[in-house]
């Protein structure tokens, strides 16, 4: 019996091999680290009510100064990095976005940008939305953010219970529009989303999306890995209710 040939490998089936990692994952523990750190407590300028862009900055920071020095991590941290286009002709701006925060890093073979893009994240569905449409996940599907990077990251910041945020967006993933809108590839066990994830120990899960050749890199998906970083306390988008008070005798 002539035995099978193994399969050619192709760009779709090896770039994991060249993608680099072991410092991908540095960067992703480097940032688990600096968060549970500064969240591990309420801070007068970090704590749930903190926004978005101020919450970003200072943890990469922070990351910068303290987390990446200690574990000697070489890349560079960047945090509202501009990208966009200019018009050639008339050196105007066509189309400009800020990234929250960008790990890069080189060797004398490989290179990345990984792109780490910050929503805070309540129970509601505008939140939700947020975080899985054109201003979130889909900057990396039709937007322009990580051209040609094979790899980058969402993360969702808990203002709620895990358990009352994550499952409903896994669900919406399952959703037909949602998924053809996101370009979703589904697995090989046909699921929307792979959980666990193939590329960070401490992703929830992964997305696999197609890209346009012009963003895409050369085997025409990314791979998005989505965290979910929770303050060290318990916090809730649910407003208290006032107390009656107290009746006159």
């Amino acid at each position: 019996m002539t035995p099978a040939s193994a399969p050619t490998e192709t760009p779709a089936t090896n770039w994991l091999a060249a993608f680099p990692i072991q410092a991908a994952t540095e960067a992703v523990e480097a940032l688990r680290q600096g968060w549970m750190e500064l969240a591990q407590r309420p801070r007068a300028e970090f704590n749930p009510k903190t926004k978005e862009d101020a919450l970003t900055k200072r943890l990469k920071v922070y990351v910068e100064n303290h987390v990446a020095r200690q574990h000697g991590l070489l890349g560079m941290w960047a945090a509202e990095d501009i990208i966009g286009e200019v018009d050639p002709v008339t050196g105007a701006m066509i189309e400009e976005r800020r990234t929250d925060i960008v790990y890069g890093w080189n060797d004398a073979a490989r290179s990345m940008k990984l792109v780490f893009e910050f929503k805070r994240l309540g129970r509601q569905k505008k939140h939700r939305d947020h975080y899985l449409l054109d201003q979130g996940l889909g900057r990396f599907v039709t937007g322009i953010y990580s051209r040609r990077q094979a790899v980058a990251a969402m993360v969702g910041v808990l203002l709620d219970p895990e358990l009352e945020v994550v499952p409903p967006i896994r669900t919406a993933l399952e959703q037909t529009t949602l998924a053809t809108a996101l370009r979703l590839r589904k697995t090989a066990a046909g699921l929307a989303y792979a959980q666990p994830s193939a590329l960070f120990a401490h992703a929830d899960f992964d997305t696999e999306h197609e890209r346009d050749a012009a963003l895409a890199p050369l085997h025409g998906t990314i791979r998005v890995s989505h965290f979910f970083f929770s303050f060290g306390y318990p916090t809730t988008t649910l407003k208290q209710k006032k107390s009656a008070p107290a009746a006159k005798a």
